[in-house]
């Protein structure tokens, strides 16, 4: 029986590598113990079976960007809190195999309206995080409102050609009825509160708000409070 030592100090050991490459080669998720994934170098090993992929890489993973379906009236802090391998959706298991790494230095972007639900973005990557900013007022997003009350007349047309309430000025949107309690509105960088006041502007009250797309990518089926990653695919 050996005293337990840091996983990365094995590995150096087993393949003479350097510390700095076996953290990679580690914190990239190529390194098992006893046939399971240890992607954290301090992790202490003992007797168990080490090894390293055949295809590894040293080099540092990949940023990742995570979407996730968040419950209403969660700010983007607790949210943050809820991300974790567990809570990965189960129907996106396949693919990308979950890291520590990938819940470090996420930072959240387009904030969601007051009290809606939905499609919530963390990244990791500048690049994504620079054009959910930067080019926040090119970017539609889509949201789905049950509504109750009557509308007035033409009320769709209203919004559509962008009306004034209560002295403020609401800014044309598209919105479109999916069932006889649901409006779909789709709009470019929405302000705090402006679908609520949408929904009041025509006779409607707002029950329930959530976002289902940015851009050109959609929360799809993932449970509420669950997350899948954004793919090579997917573009805002």
């Amino acid at each position: 029986m050996t005293d337990p030592i840091r996983l990365s100090k094995r590995l150096i050991e087993l393949v003479g590598c350097s510390r700095r490459e076996a953290e990679l080669f580690i914190e990239g998720g190529w390194v098992t113990v006893d046939g399971e994934v240890i992607d954290e170098p301090q992790f202490k090993v003992g007797n168990q079976t080490v090894a390293l992929d055949p295809e590894a890489k040293a080099t540092a993973p990949e940023p990742v960007t995570l979407l996730l379906n968040v419950a209403p009236g969660i700010d983007a802090e607790t949210a943050l809190a809820s991300i974790s391998a567990e809570t990965l959706s189960e129907e996106h298991r396949s693919g990308k195999r979950p890291l520590r790494g990938h819940f470090l230095r996420l930072t959240a972007s387009t904030d969601l309206q007051p009290n809606a639900s939905g499609l919530l973005v963390f990244t990791q990557d500048w690049k994504i995080l620079r054009k959910l900013t930067a080019d926040a007022a090119k970017i539609e997003q889509e949201y789905v409102v049950d509504v109750e009350g009557d509308m007035v007349e033409h009320g769709l047309n209203r919004l559509q050609h962008g009306l004034t309430y209560k002295g403020k000025e609401l800014p044309a949107v598209k919105a479109s009825w999916q069932n006889e309690n649901r409006l779909r509105f789709a709009l470019k960088n929405p302000q705090p509160g402006v679908i609520a006041l949408f929904c009041q502007a025509v006779g409607l009250k707002a029950v329930a708000i959530r976002r289902i797309r940015i851009g050109g990518v959609s929360i799809g089926k993932v449970p509420l409070g669950q997350w899948r990653y954004l793919s090579g695919k997917e573009k805002f």
